[in-house]
């Protein structure tokens, strides 16, 4: 691989200097920000880990969380086939955007009404609005009103049907149960504060260390 120093001279900055970076969090996937940076923002960026970037109203250089505490520390950076944007993957510590939104991109202006998309964040989501703002109807916002031990009785069954399902061999019954616990396990992930980030990082962390015991295992 190139050092910081060779590989920077194959970028192209534009002719007020800066080069244009997607911020993108690297657990999710989701697009964070786009924000600019100058040669020396990129070096600071690379010499600390964190992401710095240049101010085009202030015409200066800041490191995201000087002020707000929300740090972004980088995973990985590419160049487009161009050279001419960066694709920043960072783990963020707090939220991206001066609204307090985990994204600065949180405004829908247009979409296609056929185009279906699913996430466990879409989900939990949509779980935490039916929480804020109670449906009449809906069997999420009753379970919130219930309140925990209720949902706790609903895990523990869906557990119970879960293995059923699985004792039967019934491909088709262990999925539709699986999905049934997934979704309680989230209505009390939201219950209890918890957020899908919260799981992410906790996997990640039993990932490193099983990478490290394989890497002591080979020697």
């Amino acid at each position: 691989m190139k050092s910081d120093g060779e590989w920077m001279d194959t970028l192209k900055f534009g002719p007020d200097g800066l080069i244009p970076a997607v911020v993108q969090d690297f657990s999710t996937g989701r697009v964070l920000t786009v924000a600019y940076m100058n040669r020396e923002s990129l070096d600071i960026s690379l010499r600390e880990g964190r992401t710095c970037f240049y101010s085009r109203s202030r015409r200066t250089l800041w490191r995201k969380g000087e002020t707000s505490g929300n740090t972004q520390r980088i995973a990985r950076i590419t160049a487009d086939c161009d050279g001419d944007a960066l694709l920043v993957e960072v783990l963020p510590a707090g939220p991206a955007c001066h609204t307090g939104a985990e994204s600065c991109f949180f405004r829908p202006l247009w979409s296609d009404d056929t185009a279906q998309r699913f996430s466990m964040d879409d989900l939990y989501a949509l779980l935490k609005g039916r929480r804020d703002t109670p449906r009449e109807g809906s069997y999420t916002s009753y379970l919130f009103a219930k309140g925990k031990e209720k949902i706790l009785k609903k895990v523990g069954e869906e557990c119970t049907e879960t293995i059923i399902g699985a004792m039967k061999d019934s491909r088709e019954e262990t999925v539709y149960e699986i999905a049934d616990l997934a979704y309680h396990v989230l209505v009390l992930m939201v219950e209890m504060g918890l957020t899908p980030d919260d799981i992410r990082r906790e996997l990640a962390s039993r990932h490193v260390v099983d990478h490290k015991v394989k890497q002591e295992t080979m020697r």
